[in-house]
Parts: C-alpha cells; structure tokens; sequence
C-alpha cells in the first residue's frame, strides 16, 4: 500500500510538473507532500509545532498562486525544507529544520538504505529474493520472444503487417524518467532524516551561558574597565555623528534625487559597518563570565545606551529612504533598504536582549533565523510589483515610467487602467498596450497546472464584461 501511494504521488509529479512553469502545480504538489508526509509519520502531525508549520507551507501555496512571483516561489521552497526538517526532529533551530529537509529530499533514500547503522538491532530473517533467477525469468522469455516476431515476420505477410501496427509512440521517455525523479524525491521525504551529528550538536545547545567553576576577579575587572571606555567613546562619537547628522539635514537642501541617493547610501553603509563592529564588540564582552561579574552595571549600561544610539541611527537613515521613496518613487532597491533596516533593528534588539538575559550566540542565530523565515513569507505575500507602480503613480511626487514597464508583467492591468490618466509619451503609452497584451496572451495560454489567480481574475472580467 505504502509503495502504491509513492507511485502515485510520482506521477501526479510528473503530471504537474513536466514541461510547465511554476503556477497551481506547485499548490497542488504541496498538498500532496502534506499528505504523503502525513500519511507514513502520522504521529508526528499530532504535534503542535508540525501542525504549525503544515499551516505556514499551506499558506505559502496559497500566496504561491495568488502571487505568481519568483518570491513566493522561493518562501514556499523554504517552507517545504522546514516541513520535512520539523518531521525529522521538530526540537532543533529553525537552521537545523533545513538542513535536515535539503538533505533527506536529496539524500534519504541512499541514507536509510546503504548507511551504516551504529546500533545492532534484531530483525526477522527475511526470505532473500533470487534476483538472478528473476532475471531469467524476464529476460530470457523476452529475448526469444523478440528473435521469433522476426523471424515469422518474414514468413507470414499479414503477421508482419499486424507488428507493424504496433507503436510505441506513446511512450515518452521523459516523461517516464521524470516519474522516476518524483518517485526518488516522493521515497526521499517519506522517512524524514536527520544530520545526526548537527542534530544531535544543536538539541544539546541550550541558549543560555554557563558560569566557569573558576573566576578571575583581576581579569573580569580590567576587561569590565577595557570595555567600558571603549563603548563609552564609542558612545560619544556616535551622539556627535547623530547631532551633525539630523544639523545636515535641517541646514542642507536635500530634496535633489542626487544628494538623496548620497545621502542614502553613504548611510546604509555607515550603518553597516558600524552594526557589524557594534554586535561584534557587545558578543566580545559578553561571551562568558563577565555577564556575571557583580561590578559590570557601568558596562551593561554603556552597552544599552550604545544599542539605543545604534536605533536611533537606523531611525534617521529610515527617514532619508522614506524621503527619497516620497520624492522619486519605490523602487525595489529601496523597498531593500528598508526591509536591511528592519533586519538591522531586530539584530539590535536581540542582542539587547542577549545581554539582559545573558544569553548565548546561538540565541541570536536562532531567533534571527526564525525571524528571517518569518518575514520571507511574510513578503511574498505582497504583489511588489502592482505595489511599487500603485504608490508611485498616486503618491509619488516624481517616477520612473521606463522603470515601471520593465517590471513584470505583474502590474500591467495597473498601468493599462491608469494609462489615460498619468502624463506620458505616446511611445511609453503604446508600451504599456504592449506589455497589457503580452500579459492577456500569457495567461490565457496557460496550461491548467500552470494557473494562478490572474486565470480567474481575468475570466471573471471577461464574463462581467
């Protein structure tokens, strides 16, 4: 039975997958995934964590065809790799998820099959299968078989009319090896596996720092006195960069798409690499035994304050790329700085909370981790390309029009109902023509495996039309 349901998830693969591009395949296969999963490893979707993250591949189907773009893609991958690695061991990081679903949807079959196993168990003698004997019993009668239509081929004119009839045609053999491929992947995710020795490493690890037996009273002192000044002078540099800072911008016209775009992004990497020397510099000092020195409150103090500082520094470069969006559009360059800003914040405020729980560096790898999933799924879901062309042709003081017709074709019925409405070229308005029918071209044409949410759109306007 259970191989039945493999052959039959193989060629639902093959059904959906062969020769199509990416659309409501890939919904589909991740319903039957769900299944297959469920169907051997019962047990563990009686879990809270994988029922948790079965809603979140879901809805990364969901957003899949509702999208159709290469992001949604990319998150609904994401989840199938946590999915298969919540099956294998639902207590590890988020990280740990992945590398346990990449490597049991590559390598599973060969691990349960040809690894070594560490530990004796006792199984039942079974009957071994005379693989050689079963060869004979196929290959031998086919051989004759073959070497006989030959030969009465020659020697009876409707017996050779009658074979010749017969075409093989059908059979595609690509089709046929590309059953196999789902059948190996569909064998592969059945039993999820783990990377023992990652696994094993990661369930171990708690997030909490651990105080040594022995302490040094002299060396925590001079390191508590190291860090404090050098945080501290840190702090006083970064205020005075803050000041000049928010004085530029009340003293200096930056309303010019060149002095933005400088402003912008001589900020963007002035917060880099100031972030990245601030986090190492907090994890430094705050590695070991120094988060339970009883005299270190001067320097969790200068450490808070440089984070609060590091904030507010993310706050005004924030400003500047909003300011810079309001006056030349979104484009999805900037719609990167804010999502880097937003990532750089939530990194500070973990570590803030690192220091004030004293907690270790897998903490931070954990929890950013499950962050980052979080927010790629979270950004799929957002048609970015009707988005950025939405906002630009309604709040945007200045645009690009080339720029919003080299998108995909994502927001052509936008540009097309807008068209008349918006001051462009007759060229750029006959590109937009262009680009709507491309669009109503590709979709229509469109196999039914290769649907999204543009088929029913577009049908229903038709009918309503």
């Amino acid at each position: 039975m259970k191989h039945i349901i493999t052959i039959i998830a193989s060629l639902a693969f093959s059904t959906l997958f062969y020769e199509k591009h990416i659309g409501l395949n890939l919904s589909i296969f991740s319903i039957i995934t769900i299944g297959v999963l469920a169907f051997y490893n019962l047990s563990a979707f009686k879990n809270k964590q994988t029922i948790l993250h079965t809603f979140i591949y879901l809805v990364t189907a969901v957003i899949v065809f509702m999208q159709h773009s290469y992001l949604s893609i990319i998150a609904n991958c994401a989840a199938f790799f946590t999915l298969i690695g919540v099956v294998s061991q639902r207590d590890t990081s988020v990280y740990i998820y992945w590398l346990n679903g990449l490597y049991t949807s590559i390598a599973g079959f060969f691990h349960r099959n040809f690894e070594a196993s560490q530990t004796k168990e006792q199984v039942k003698p079974k009957k071994e299968i005379d693989w050689i004997h079963l060869t004979k019993l196929v290959g031998i009668p086919l051989v004759f078989i073959i070497v006989f239509v030959m030969l009465y081929k020659n020697g009876n004119p409707m017996f050779n009319n009658l074979v010749s009839q017969i075409n093989f045609n059908f059979i595609n053999i690509q089709w046929v090896l590309f059953s196999v491929l789902g059948y190996y992947l569909f064998s592969n995710i059945s039993k999820p596996i783990q990377v023992e020795q990652a696994t094993l490493a990661d369930l171990k690890t708690t997030n909490h720092l651990n105080k040594s037996e022995h302490i040094s009273e002299e060396k925590l002192k001079k390191e508590k006195q190291l860090g404090t000044l050098l945080l501290g002078l840190l702090n006083l540099l970064i205020v005075i960069y803050i000041i000049t800072d928010i004085l530029y911008l009340k003293t200096h016209d930056i309303t010019k798409a060149s002095t933005l775009s400088y402003q912008v992004h001589n900020s963007i990497n002035t917060l880099i690499a100031s972030i990245i020397i601030a986090i190492i510099i907090i994890l430094y000092f705050f590695r070991g035994d120094l988060n339970f020195y009883v005299n270190n409150k001067n320097l969790k103090a200068v450490t808070y304050l440089w984070i609060i500082l590091n904030i507010v520094l993310i706050a005004l470069i924030a400003i500047k790329n909003q300011n810079y969006i309001s006056s030349f559009g979104l484009t999805y360059k900037r719609i990167g700085v804010h999502v880097y800003i937003f990532l750089t914040l939530i990194g500070l405020v973990t570590t803030f909370i690192k220091v004030l729980n004293i907690k270790n560096l897998i903490f931070l790898f954990r929890k950013n981790a499950q962050i980052a999933f979080a927010l790629l799924v979270i950004l799929s879901a957002i048609n970015w390309d009707y988005t950025i062309t939405n906002y630009n042709l309604t709040k945007a003081k200045a645009y690009d029009i080339d720029y919003l017709i080299k998108l995909t074709n994502r927001n052509a019925v936008l540009l097309h109902n807008k068209k008349d409405d918006i001051i462009i070229s007759n060229a750029n308005r006959l590109r937009i023509e262009n680009k709507y029918r491309n669009y109503l071209s590709t979709v229509r044409q469109r196999d039914w495996q290769e649907w999204s949410y543009d088929n029913i759109a577009l049908d229903h306007n038709t009918r309503t039309k």
